[in-house]
């Protein structure tokens, strides 16, 4: 049994919802980072962690790395081209739409006040924007590499929902398309329902 630990207004979100697509039980802690849960999972108190008997592992992309070439789902074969494309627009939509994202929710809320610059928001919105159109750019078919959904799809999309919260520029209409349908899918409703 896999046990989820994290918040689901995090990236634990990313987990629960791979877990779901994978049709895989598990039980879920929600809490915050630092918290005393979070700290019994994982020393730093960062989220997620994922408990897996007597294992614990961090970073959601390991984790839903780990869960998709455990089950054989959401992902293409290790070795593969196919692979190595489905890891090229992971990191892509790591380095490009979520590390923008992470840098805003940083200098918002997450540094000490007198650490944060407010007015670099400015610069990564601008940067959101011009990333997010690549990432539109990208798509193939319902999902990023076309008639597969993958990880890629499970990080994008909450990206989309997490810039969409924030207030980030979000108006291309593919992205808005795909979006929608990756929120509409049934393994998305049951991870958000908890």
């Amino acid at each position: 049994m896999y046990q989820v630990v994290g918040g689901v207004q995090s990236r634990a979100f990313r987990v629960m919802w791979t877990l779901e697509e994978l049709g895989q039980n598990y039980d879920h802690i929600e809490c915050k980072p630092h918290s005393p849960e979070a700290m019994a999972a994982n020393p730093s108190g960062k989220i997620p962690a994922l408990r897996v008997d007597d294992d614990v592992l961090t970073d959601s992309t390991a984790i839903i790395t780990y869960l998709a070439d455990k089950h054989g789902a959401l992902t293409h074969p290790a070795g593969t081209i196919a692979r190595a494309r489905q890891d090229g627009l992971l990191h892509m939509i790591l380095d490009e739409i979520d590390a923008v994202l992470w840098t805003a929710a940083r200098h918002t809320f997450v540094l000490p006040e007198e650490r944060r610059l407010p007015e670099i928001k400015e610069s990564l919105r601008w940067e959101f924007e011009r990333n997010a159109k690549r990432l539109a750019d990208r798509i193939e078919g319902p999902f990023l590499m076309g008639e597969t959904m993958t990880i890629a799809d499970i990080v994008a999309a909450h990206c989309l929902n997490w810039a969409y919260s924030a207030k980030f520029p979000l108006d291309d209409e593919r992205l808005l398309a795909y979006g929608k349908a990756m929120r509409g899918r049934d393994a998305f409703k049951r991870a958000a329902s908890r």
